[in-house]
């Protein structure tokens, strides 16, 4: 047995037959004039996550590079983004992870988020320059730690291979030093607001006790689903 679920795509179109884990707080969109549907889709409360860090992760950078605005008043504003995604990241995603056994990652991704917004905030504050001038680089290299640690816990492939892109784009900032702020919002929210829209590969569902009969065996059935319609795509 491989350490990958090598069955799956790194990437493909979202899958249809969500377990109840997924179905929890699902978000669907439909957006249409008339008889034209103008979009379509659906946002698992995972989904949901990754859009807002994506807002969150466009609204600094972006911010930080095109408006200027004092590196005090960004610090608060950066603290009071990171800590709403932190928050956030918590409520949508505490009963997915519980199901998967997978706590650890959230806990991981949220002292990462924690520990960049202190040594951000000492940067600015406590006049460490030296880190103030790489800011863009603890941020990339925080999230690429957070990754990859996703990619371990979840057997997922597509989680390693966005850890490995954030961690490889730090020394790319040397090269787009005027826009690097533009630079490292582009590669953050683009990575989050892609693994939103897109179903990425984990490993084969696991047993938990968390699940009452019913919705244990309503996953075996959605597990079925998508393996039939997976050969039928082949």
């Amino acid at each position: 047995m491989t350490f990958f679920n090598a069955s799956e795509p790194l990437i493909r179109c979202k899958q249809e037959h969500l377990d109840v884990q997924d179905r929890e707080g699902l978000l669907q969109l439909r957006w249409q004039i008339g008889n034209i549907t103008l979009f379509s889709g659906f946002y698992t409360r995972i989904d949901q996550t990754f859009l807002l860090w994506g807002l969150v992760t466009a609204g600094i950078f972006f911010t930080a590079q095109f408006f200027p605005i004092s590196w005090s008043f960004q610090a608060i504003l950066w603290s009071s983004l990171t800590l709403i995604g932190t928050a956030g990241m918590a409520v949508l995603t505490l009963f997915w992870v519980r199901v998967e056994r997978v706590s650890w990652i959230l806990y991981s991704w949220a002292i990462l988020m924690i520990t960049g917004l202190v040594l951000t905030d000492c940067s600015i504050f406590a006049g460490w320059g030296s880190l103030l001038l790489h800011l863009c680089d603890l941020w990339l290299g925080l999230s690429a730690i957070g990754y990859l640690l996703t990619g371990l816990g979840l057997r997922s492939r597509t989680f390693l291979l966005s850890g490995l892109t954030h961690l490889f784009s730090i020394p790319l900032l040397t090269f787009v030093a005027p826009w690097q702020y533009l630079t490292t919002g582009i590669i953050m929210a683009g990575c989050l607001l892609l693994l939103s829209e897109l179903q990425w590969d984990m490993r084969p569902p696991i047993d938990n006790t968390l699940l009452s009969a019913e919705q244990k065996e309503f996953n075996r059935i959605q597990q079925q689903l998508r393996q039939s319609g997976a050969i039928v795509s082949k």
